[in-house]
């Protein structure tokens, strides 16, 4: 060895060197990684559980009132924000909703979706999806909306340059990670998908660039399902794991994969290919008190069905109807009362009616003696009524006089009503709602020519071509439908740089009856009472309510769809699915005492179940 050299083969084998190992961060070394792959793994218990949590994850639909204590709340919102995104961005927000005005309008949201999809789907699966239990909305003790921060630039973000929707992705990761923690601290998570999405940003003031995931209902589960709901409904079922593994390339006939010899199938879908797609608009106007259904309510009144010995549900969307009517006010069917309100029209004078204007002048006489059809069918069901005259040519002896001081327009020509009268009209009615009895408040209306104006609102309201919201009327030919057509285009024309407001909307192309139910409306419901709408001339109403105070919806129950044409829009609009579809157009609200008439009767054979039964419950 040359002079001057140090290394030897004894001092190299014999001096100890120590990795540098960092006092921080991961302190393991590529010798010990290797030695054993495994380390990291957790023990065998910790691994068992999390694989529980995970297979028995479930969508909730039915929930407890009680409410969830904050630090339970806090650590499952902990993981959530402990989950992956894509370059560590953190798009995620989440709005955390107790106020219930804000679950009111929320469920108004969903309903109507939920109804909407439905019109797209084959019959089959059109009524499993209406028969699905969407109140958690309501009774959850907390909703839960994710959103994802999409402000910042794509380009921004490790990741997002390639995969520009990565950050919604990571934003489904964290939701994951809360349903797994919600489910491991026994609580129940379900998630609502059934908005469109601009409606619910809009209701939670998110600005542009932060875009929702739906909504998530968490609260005490009210049930225990041993396997997915959806599964268990038929809806859809697990796929074998082999069906939706594929190795290196999506396989083709002539390659087959280790696994298929064929490419899988499409996911399942259930599109009925008729076009039924229909457009709304979203929901806006003043804030009116109302009240709404609290969570204890909507749960006590499931728990009461519970009692019954009957399945629950058995009755499928009358069971629901009863369930929502009486979390307003218990007993509610026990009694009803109809409202019947009457009004003429100047449109006449264009031939729009095949009947004399004075024939609402004889409806409402005879209704006020209890012998006009609607009035005759509340007391063959032993309900009482009111006659409220809301502008007949000829003033009715007997009525409620709430009658526009100021003359009507015609509204092709000139506008329906003065401002003041339908601020007047709609106070008297709103009024005369706050003294209503107790029990199903079914609504009714007789005027002649009243389809043409509700045919006009009808279109302003829904934004939809006025030719789906005119149809064959009682009597009526095709010559006079293409006057009714004409008359509702040159109202639509003439106010068509008009407020949007419902007010303004009203003054318009409205009418005094129509004022004098949206009145109604809001002070029946600002008053715990449950209100059974009739035909389209009632619904109209409620969609004004509705926008007006949002919540009304939570009142309303639909009797029926009527033969008018856009009935059946306005009802999908307030996300009201109806209990019978009976093509009635008889008006007087004949259909809304009907369908209270079944509500009672099914209401008093639930209380008799119930008594009977009660001593083998306790």
């Amino acid at each position: 060895m040359p002079c001057g050299d140090i290394r030897s083969k004894a001092f190299v084998m014999t001096t100890p060197f120590h990795r540098p190992q960092p006092t921080i961060g991961d302190r393991t070394s590529a010798q010990a990684r290797a030695a054993d792959p495994r380390g990291w793994a957790m023990d065998n218990q910790v691994r068992d559980h999390l694989y529980s949590v995970i297979d028995a994850r479930r969508d909730i639909r039915r929930y407890r009132p009680d409410p969830i204590d904050e630090p339970t709340l806090e650590r499952i919102l902990v993981a959530a924000h402990h989950g992956p995104s894509v370059g560590h961005s953190q798009p995620w927000r989440f709005i955390v909703i107790t106020d219930d005005h804000l679950r009111a309008q929320a469920t108004v949201m969903a309903d109507r979706c939920r109804i909407e999809q439905a019109q797209l789907l084959d019959p089959a699966a059109a009524r499993n999806l209406l028969d699905l239990q969407l109140e958690g909305i309501r009774e959850a003790p907390v909703g839960i909306v994710v959103a994802c921060d999409r402000r910042v630039p794509n380009q921004g973000v490790l990741g997002r340059a390639t995969f520009a929707d990565s950050d919604m992705w990571s934003c489904a990761a964290a939701i994951e990670n809360l349903w797994l923690a919600a489910r491991a601290e026994g609580l129940g998570m379900g998630w609502v998908t059934l908005f469109k999405p601009d409606e619910l940003r809009s209701l939670l003031g998110l600005p542009d660039g932060v875009e929702t995931l739906g909504w998530l209902c968490l609260g005490w589960p009210d049930e225990r399902p041993p396997s997915p709901g959806l599964e268990r409904r038929g809806w859809s079922k697990r796929l074998p794991l082999e069906d939706v593994v594929i190795y290196d390339r999506w396989p083709e006939e002539d390659r087959p994969s280790p696994v298929h010899r064929l490419a899988p199938d499409e996911p399942v879908h259930h599109i009925d290919h008729a076009d039924k797609a229909a457009a709304f608009t979203p929901e806006s106007g003043i804030a009116v008190a109302v009240s709404l259904p609290t969570q204890e309510g909507v749960v006590a009144a499931r728990d009461a069905a519970d009692n019954l010995l009957t399945p629950p549900g058995s009755l499928g969307l009358v069971d629901q109807i009863l369930d929502r009517a009486n979390a307003i006010h218990p007993d509610v069917a026990a009694d009803g009362h109809l409202v019947l309100v009457g009004a003429d029209h100047p449109v006449t004078r264009h031939a729009v009616s095949a009947f004399e204007s004075h024939v609402t002048a004889d409806v409402m006489h005879a209704s006020v003696q209890g012998k006009g059809f609607g009035t005759a069918l509340a007391q063959a069901n032993g309900f009482g009524f009111s006659i409220i005259d809301a502008g007949v040519n000829e003033p009715i002896a007997g009525a409620i006089m709430l009658r526009p001081q100021y003359p009507q327009g015609d509204l092709s020509t000139t506008d329906a009503l003065h401002h003041s009268d339908v601020l007047a009209l709609i106070e008297g009615g709103e009024t005369l709602g706050s003294t209503l009895p107790p029990g199903l408040i079914c609504l009714g209306e007789v005027g002649v020519g009243n389809t043409t104006v509700a045919a006009a609102l009808a279109a302003r309201l829904l934004d939809v071509d006025p030719a789906q919201c005119i149809g064959l009327g009682a009597g009526a030919d095709t010559a006079m439908t293409e006057r009714k057509l004409a008359v509702v285009h040159a109202a639509l024309t003439r106010t068509a740089a008009a407020d949007p407001d419902p007010i303004a909307i009203l003054a318009g192309i409205g009418g005094p009856e129509f004022c004098v139910l949206t009145g109604i409306l809001l002070g029946a419901t600002a008053n715990n009472r449950v209100v059974v709408l009739d035909g389209l001339a009632t619904t109209l109403p409620a969609i004004i309510a509705q926008r007006l105070a949002p919540g009304v919806q939570s009142h309303l129950i639909a009797s029926h769809r009527s033969r008018e044409a856009a009935h059946g829009l306005a009802l999908a609009h307030l996300g009201l699915e109806p209990i019978g579809d009976w093509r009635l157009r008889a008006g007087e609200g004949a259909g809304a005492v009907l369908a209270a008439g079944l509500l009672g009767t099914v209401h008093r054979g639930r209380v008799m179940t119930a008594r009977t039964i009660d001593p083998m419950i306790r």
